[in-house]
C-alpha cells in the first residue's frame, strides 16, 4: 500500500513539474513573438511590396475605379468624426449586410446622406449563469429608419464592397447605450 502511495505522488511531483515547465515555456514564447512596431519606412516598404502582389494589383485597380473613387470619398466625409472619435447620426436603412458579406453582424445605415455598413463583429454569446445577455441583443431590436448616434475609431474599405466599413464602437438611441465594444483582451482596451 505504501509503495502506491509514494507512487502516485511521485507521479503527481512529475506531472505538476512537466505541466508548469510547459506554462513556463508557453509565457517565454508570447514574451519573444512581441516585437517592437514597424517604423514608419519598414511600413511604407512592407506596403510597396504588398502593392506588387496579385491583391495589391487589383486593389489598386479598384480604388482608381469610379467605385472605388465613391466609397473613399464617402469614407473622407466621416474622417474627422471618426478621428475625433466623437458622435454621429446615423439613420438605420438595412438590417442586414450585402449577400455575401463575411463581416460577421452588422446593419446598414445613412450618415450626411451617404450610405456606410456598420459592422460590430462575430456575434459571441455573452450568457453565463449570472449574465444573460447578449452584446447584440439590444441592436437586433433596431428598426429600419430609427435614428441612433454612433461612435468608431475607424473606418474602412474593401473592393468587394460598395460602401465604406465602419466598425462601430458605441451605440446611443434616445439617450440609453444599447452597445459598447468590449475592450480587446490583449489590454489595448478599443
Amino acid at each position: 500500500m505504501k509503495k502506491i502511495i509514494y507512487l502516485l505522488i511521485l507521479l503527481l511531483v512529475v506531472v505538476s513539474g512537466v505541466v508548469f515547465a510547459n506554462r513556463k515555456i508557453k509565457n517565454e514564447t508570447i514574451k519573444n513573438t512581441n516585437s517592437k512596431p514597424l517604423t514608419m519606412a519598414e511600413r511604407k516598404a512592407a506596403l510597396k511590396k504588398w502593392e506588387a502582389t496579385p491583391d495589391g494589383i487589383m486593389y489598386k485597380k479598384w480604388e482608381a475605379s469610379d467605385a472605388g473613387q465613391k466609397v473613399h470619398a464617402s469614407a473622407i466625409k466621416i474622417s474627422k468624426p471618426i478621428k475625433d472619435y466623437t458622435n454621429m447620426e446615423a439613420t438605420v436603412t438595412s438590417l442586414s449586410l450585402p449577400a455575401g458579406s463575411r463581416l460577421g453582424f452588422g446593419i446598414m445605415a445613412k450618415i450626411n446622406g451617404e450610405d456606410y455598413i456598420l459592422a460590430f463583429g462575430t456575434e459571441k454569446s455573452d450568457y453565463t449563469v449570472l449574465n444573460f445577455n447578449n452584446s447584440f441583443d439590444q441592436l437586433k431590436t433596431l428598426k429600419v429608419n430609427d435614428k441612433i448616434i454612433i461612435r468608431s475609431h475607424s473606418v474602412s474599405q474593401a473592393p468587394k464592397y460598395s460602401y465604406p466599413i465602419i466598425s462601430v464602437d458605441y451605440v446611443e438611441q434616445n439617450n440609453k447605450t444599447i452597445y459598447k465594444r468590449a475592450p480587446r483582451n490583449d489590454g489595448d482596451g478599443c
